[in-house]
């Protein structure tokens, strides 16, 4: 091992007997100012010492610095199980999580460059308002009135509220509430303007307007309780908005809002057409454009706008659009446009988009962490990654990134491999120096640096095909294309090209059977685990059940069989006002979870704690048969056979979620399978065992489609669907098909010249 040892003169942030997680006693130096790339396979420990470690350290020292009252209200991060971190400098954790927000957070929200926009047009357009919150659509007076500035309306349907085969004394009116002889029936019923007898289908123009619209005069009602009222009358579409839409409706239940939600249709708002302001404010433009349709642009067309206009109005607001747009498009999200929904972003795009932020800060000293920023993105943009760490660095940063990607470990000034294996079997540094180093060292990731691109030789011969014929969806522009049946076939291209508008979208609409492994989150409470997750805990509750005659609840930490004191968590975390949470084991079941009464049953000399605390290897071998070892040897094939049956899903790794999901779905029925990204997460010594896994599927008689960027992924499929050029706008078009020899030959696809460099290595 090539480990530097901490010393008291080293500079940089010194780590000290980390045992957060599966880390075994683990102590370095991270060099400050430097980028520091932690590699290995999933479930080492990489980020149980960056993130679990390094990380909130940094993050709770921080914020032991700030008053008490201030402390109250922010996040608490329970100290690590380490003897020390020092020389910590102000942390900055750009993590895979969503950016979420609600509906009013878009892509220039959150990168603050519509907040510039505003200030430009309200003092240079014509018409400008000189009031910047008159261009917000989140301010009262800048958004539309009819969508309070969502871009987006509920209307009520009049054809969902009423049968128009029916007169209203036979039941037309088919809202909650209505039935015949009701109160809330008898207001129509009884109308002098209405014909209660006639059948809604033969009501004349103005007979249906007073149905649903009319106001004036007065209708008699009669209450349950003997109360006669005499009541203004108003048409049942008003009515029922003024009740349903224009009120506060918190005091109802959820039932009934989503009862009420049934009769109502969300589409672009027709007042505002989308653009969430009023027409006070659409109406100010700068050459032609008003700020809406600047944010309706692509960002690589804005760019060529608002660079144009720099040449007649060259300002710093300008200036700071155009710079904050180009980084955005230097992340390779040229494709986004600026009134893009937040919560409609992936992982990998929030990660990215984060960044921008970022860039544009003037603070120094800090320590950047990223998760994994390469993912979903194409070889093609893997430099421009680069080139945004090294602006990180260069401005005085420290910039800490967990990796797998080949071409971000070569970026880094200093390298750490955290392995040799996952869970119990890793856990310890496995090498410290620069990834030339790292390439010649005796490690998997060194290994998997010297592996040389190779490319199915005998691709699979298809005959019959699965057609997508005239997608649109998104940005397709009425694509046709076949995938063939019984083959692996990868679909590529940029990031924004169109992928997933084509197979998961356009593709599963015309095959609904079509079985769809996402990269959605899998649940990560301290409760849920391997077999929960894989719905393992009843057929392993019966099996206890069965042999010892007890209920099997009593098998269950989450009902009858709970550990008392911890209530079946397994841990006790003791929580005081302004002070970090401490978690500590239960004492009374040693953090087994299970009642002692209950650890006495046994299934082949093992009690239900013991069968938890299995391995998947161990749990193939304990179970014969059936589907409990089924599930097993699904974890091995996806390479998560070291799991703990019982294990958190909180301690699991993204990789090892992402295998999860894998194992879970890929053991189901189905004859296709599509597959979004399956090497997330994964080491380079991971995606031989990931493409032997999806040729075995394939060997069964299944049809296997993978969205995918990794090379080694794409060069061992039978079949590619290569899309772009682009993304966005300028993507949505079939760019290559072919075999993946031929892929290589493509030098107009950026998917095929990178494809032949990797063959190349």
């Amino acid at each position: 091992m090539n480990q530097t040892p901490v010393t008291a003169t080293d500079e940089g942030i010194q780590v000290v007997g980390a045992r957060e997680n599966n880390l075994r006693n683990v102590s370095l130096v991270i060099p400050k100012n430097r980028i520091s790339v932690f590699v290995g396979v999933s479930g080492s420990g990489k980020s149980s010492l960056v993130f679990d470690t390094v990380a909130v350290e940094a993050q709770r020292q921080l914020n032991a610095t700030f008053p008490w009252n201030i402390r109250h209200d922010l996040p608490k991060f329970e100290r690590p199980h380490v003897d020390a971190v020092t020389r910590l400098t102000t942390p900055v954790v750009v993590d895979q999580r969503p950016l979420g927000g609600n509906a009013r957070s878009t892509v220039g929200t959150v990168t603050d460059v519509y907040t510039v926009m505003r200030v430009l047009f309200a003092n240079h357009g014509n018409d400008g308002l000189g009031q910047t919150w008159l261009y917000s659509f989140n301010d009262p007076k800048g958004m539309c009135p009819e969508c309070e500035g969502l871009g987006r309306a509920r209307r009520p349907s009049p054809e969902l509220m009423t049968d128009h085969g029916k007169s209203i004394a036979e039941g037309a009116i088919l809202l909650p509430g209505y039935t015949v002889g009701s109160a809330n029936w008898q207001f129509y019923a009884n109308y002098e303007g209405l014909d209660a007898g006639k059948k809604l289908a033969d009501y004349t123009d103005e007979e249906m307007r007073t149905l649903l619209h009319g106001s004036g005069g007065t209708v008699e009602v009669t209450y349950p309780n003997g109360n006669v009222l005499s009541l203004r009358y108003e048409g049942l579409v008003d009515s029922f908005v003024r009740r349903h839409l224009k009120k506060d409706t918190g005091g109802m239940s959820k039932a009934a809002r989503d009862k009420a939600a049934e009769f109502f249709t969300e589409g672009v708002c027709p007042t505002c057409e989308g653009a969430r302001l009023n027409q006070k404010a659409l109406a100010t433009r700068i050459d032609g454009h008003n700020i809406s349709d600047w944010s309706r642009m692509q960002v690589s067309d804005l760019i060529e706008v608002v660079a144009a206009l720099r040449e007649r109005l060259d300002t710093p607001l300008v200036h700071t659009i155009v710079e904050t747009l180009e980084q955005i498009q230097a992340i390779g999200l040229g494709y986004l446009t600026l009134d893009r929904s937040t919560s409609s972003l992936s992982g990998g795009e929030g990660q990215r988009l984060k960044l921008v932020n970022h860039l544009g800060s003037e603070l120094t000293g800090l320590t950047y962490i990223f998760d994994e920023p390469s993912v979903g993105l194409h070889p093609r943009d893997v430099s421009r990654l680069n080139d945004l760490l090294r602006a990180l660095r260069d401005k005085g940063n420290t910039v800490l990134v967990v990796e797998h990607d080949p071409d971000v470990m070569a970026v880094a000034d200093h390298v750490v491999e955290i392995g040799p294996r996952a869970g119990v079997h890793g856990g310890t540094i496995v090498f410290e120096g620069t990834c030339a180093e790292l390439r010649a060292a005796d490690t998997l990731t060194g290994q998997g640096l010297r592996r040389t691109g190779g490319i199915k030789q005998n691709p699979r011969p298809w005959g019959r095909t699965l057609p997508i014929v005239n997608a649109t969806a998104n940005n397709l522009r009425n694509v046709s294309t076949e995938i063939p049946s019984g083959v692996l076939t990868a679909v590529t291209g940029v990031a924004g090209a169109g992928k997933s508008s084509l197979i998961a979208h356009a593709f599963r609409a015309q095959y609904p059977g079509a079985v769809f492994v996402d990269q959605s989150p899998i649940p990560r409470s301290s409760r849920s685990t391997p077999a929960s997750y894989l719905k393992l805990m009843d057929p392993i509750r019966k099996l206890f059940a069965k042999a010892s005659g007890e209920d099997a609840g009593l098998f269950s930490f989450n009902s009858k069989g709970a550990c008392e004191e911890c209530e079946g968590r397994g841990l006790l975390i003791t929580e005081v006002a302004y002070m970090d949470p401490v978690t500590t084991h239960c004492e009374l079941c040693e953090g087994r979870r299970f009642k002692e009464s209950v650890l006495r049953h046994r299934v082949r000399g093992r009690n239900i704690a013991d069968v938890l605390e299995m391995s998947a290897e161990d749990a193939a071998e304990f179970f014969p048969s059936g589907p409990l070892r089924a599930k097993a040897r699904a974890l091995m094939e996806t390479g998560i056979g070291y799991l703990g049956l019982g294990q958190s899903l909180a301690t699991l790794s993204g990789g090892e979620r992402q295998r999860l999901k894998l194992a879970d779905r890929l053991s189901g029925s189905g004859t296709v399978y599509i597959l979004d990204e399956p090497t997330t997460g994964l080491h380079l010594s991971d995606i031989d065992n990931l493409v032997g896994l999806l040729n075995g599927i394939v060997d069964r008689g299944n049809t296997v489609i993978v969205i995918e960027h990794d090379l080694a992924v794409i060069s061992q499929a039978d079949w590619v669907v290569d899309l772009g050029p682009e993304g966005g706008n300028n993507g949505g078009e079939i760019v290559f098909t072919g075999t993946p020899a031929e892929l290589a030959k493509a030098a107009h696809s950026h998917t095929g010249r990178h494809l032949s460099l990797y063959l190349q290595q």
